[in-house]
């Protein structure tokens, strides 16, 4: 039989050198345009929370739309998305956030949660978590009570995970890979 790991590990695609040499790039839209990955990487992924007040979903641009749309109707929750700066349309909250290669800025709409909502945080991949350590502090900026952070691909290597745990969010990932 095989298990849910390497049906999904057979789903994704890896490309060598990109964005630049010696990356093994972790592409997810193989498993996206797999209808029978896609559903068993959602189930996967909404499982642990089925019957659980979830109030919102966050998804982080862009990936994190597609994976989080999916998980808030499943779960009955509405969804919030965190862009880059300058993308929404009306009054925002915004923090900066560490990149390899620098800063950006994310932001949410202003009026995106309130204060004491469930929310889940999701996103593709957890490599070194700048991101996703960003948009926890941004949620958490606005009131949200963050339930988890949840993430098809874990790039442990990197520690994104444990900058996560170090704010006291729960991780959930459904495979991991070695490596950059």
């Amino acid at each position: 039989m095989i298990t849910v790991k390497d049906s999904l590990r057979a789903a994704i695609r890896t490309i060598p050198d990109y964005p630049k040499p010696g990356i093994l790039f972790r592409d997810i839209t193989t498993l996206l345009g797999n209808p029978q990955a896609f559903r068993r990487a959602i189930d996967e992924l909404v499982h642990p929370y089925a019957g659980t007040k979830i109030d919102k979903i966050a998804g982080i641009e862009a990936r994190g739309f597609i994976l989080g749309g999916a998980m808030a109707h499943q779960l009955s929750a509405g969804f919030i998305p965190i862009r880059k700066k300058g993308k929404l349309p009306h009054e925002t909250v915004r923090i900066a956030y560490s990149l390899e290669y620098g800063l950006d800025e994310m932001e949410m709409h202003k009026d995106a949660v309130r204060p004491g909502e469930k929310v889940i945080l999701v996103d593709d991949l957890i490599a070194t978590g700048g991101t996703a350590e960003g948009a926890t502090k941004l949620l958490r900026q606005m009131g949200a009570d963050i339930v988890a952070a949840c993430f098809v691909i874990d790039l442990p290597d990197l520690g994104g995970r444990r900058k996560l745990e170090a704010l006291g969010v729960t991780v959930r990932t459904l495979i991991e890979y070695e490596g950059h």
